[in-house]
């Protein structure tokens, strides 16, 4: 398991009462550039690492019979440092991911699990509009509706990465947010446990996230996360989305036939419009009926013009606030979808093709840029610079302007010499 990258990209921690003081929470970058967490951990032993981190973390209010109870025999865990070197590329074609995401045995096992905690999101769906497919599909693609928490002590996970150096900065902020979830007394250390990354409990939240957004549902005077019991685990997540701008009765996307001669420059961001507009162009739900009158939306074309094309609405956004993969917010809302009862998706992948590897993207971007289509840097990541920068090569070799980063893309770079 892995922690959920929007829960992790920016690593927030402001000490209790600070937020009023005008403490400011401070991004991973920021905290490495302003020597706050200081990157030389890797080259120290893990003691005088430990005996230095000491020191930081009583600054943040932490106390001496906290840390004695939660550090006092941790160690480096080589297990955590291999999963960490050894984290494979992510090279997964989607339809493959949404084959396991989606599986049949993941729609019958959520089915069950919403009908047998059926009040539980009753009540959630009544505090926080947040529909139940959604969460419970969080919590099938985080956890497997609890099945599968992880086992690792989070604290001596992240002392183990907080010391190792690589992402010094980021680790020892979750790691003084963890301590404080101890002295809160909401779990004791030893029952504090998840990925070897950090992420915990049915929804696997960063420890950052669980003091933004943790909710206790059911009253005990915790927010436990942690435990069998899937309700605090559950109104959290749900206060998460809330938090960040859930639009109740908004769908987070549908499946939509685009007419003969669709302008595939109008895909994506920049194409953004109103619904009525959208249906004003001849684009029609897949399943049937009118499109529904919820405000502004984009076209998404995860496989290019020969997959699948979302309308894509605001939710959409508030969910990659929990992981920024688009890849994970479509099997987010398509099981959701499923779990509500669903068809699959109508049209075909193109299951003949396979994802570009790291090295294959840069390469991609290197000809691009040297073809005249500047992708604005080097990085292996597909983003939005990429995707303008292939479509404009796309309509300037009369090609479709899909703008998806594929194989045979990037041999016809190869031929042209670019």
């Amino acid at each position: 398991m892995r922690p959920s990258a929007a829960m992790a990209v920016l690593c927030m921690w402001i000490a209790p009462g600070a937020a009023q003081s005008g403490a400011v929470a401070v991004q991973e970058s920021e905290m490495a550039e302003s020597g706050q967490v200081r990157n030389v951990a890797a080259n120290l032993d893990f003691s005088t690492w430990m005996d230095a981190f000491r020191r930081r973390a009583l600054a943040t209010g932490l106390r001496d019979d906290v840390l004695d109870r939660a550090l006092t025999g941790i160690e480096v865990n080589t297990d955590v440092l291999q999963r960490d070197r050894n984290q494979g590329e992510f090279n997964l074609a989607i339809w493959d991911y949404l084959d396991s995401a989606v599986s049949e045995a993941r729609i019958r096992d959520g089915r069950r699990r919403l009908a047998e905690h059926a009040a539980l999101f009753d009540r959630i769906e009544a505090a926080f509009g947040v529909p139940r497919e959604i969460v419970a599909a969080i919590w099938g693609l985080e956890s497997a509706y609890g099945a599968v928490r992880g086992n690792i002590p989070t604290i001596e996970a992240l002392a183990t990465l907080a010391h190792d150096g690589r992402r010094a900065a980021f680790f020892e902020s979750e790691l003084i947010a963890a301590l404080h979830i101890v002295q809160s007394g909401d779990i004791a250390p030893e029952r504090m446990r998840g990925s070897w990354a950090g992420a915990m409990g049915h929804t696997q939240f960063m420890p950052s996230a669980w003091h933004a957004h943790a909710i206790d549902f059911d009253g005990d005077g915790r927010r436990d996360i942690w435990g069998d019991d899937p309700t605090d685990a559950l109104a959290s997540a749900a206060a998460y989305l809330a938090g960040y701008g859930w639009r109740k009765g908004q769908p987070w996307g549908l499946e939509v036939q685009l007419p003969d001669g669709f302008d595939f420059a109008l895909a994506g961001p920049e194409g953004r419009r109103d619904v009525a507009e959208w249906a004003a162009l001849g684009l029609r739900p897949v399943s049937g009926g009118v499109m529904p009158d919820q405000g502004m939306a984009e076209i998404l074309l995860p496989a290019g013009a020969r997959g699948p094309a979302l309308m894509i609405f605001d939710n959409f956004g508030v969910i990659e606030r929990y992981n920024p993969a688009d890849a994970y917010v479509i099997a987010v809302g398509h099981l959701a979808d499923r779990l509500a009862g669903a068809d699959p998706f109508r049209a075909d992948w193109p299951r003949e093709d396979r994802v570009l590897l790291t090295a294959e993207r840069r390469e991609l971007q290197e000809r691009l840029t040297r073809a005249g289509f500047d992708t604005q840097g080097v990085d292996g990541r597909i983003g939005p610079n990429t995707i303008a920068a292939i479509r404009a090569y796309q309509l300037a070799r009369g090609l479709v302007p899909d703008g998806y980063a594929s194989h045979v893309l990037l041999e016809q770079l190869r031929q042209a010499g670019g």
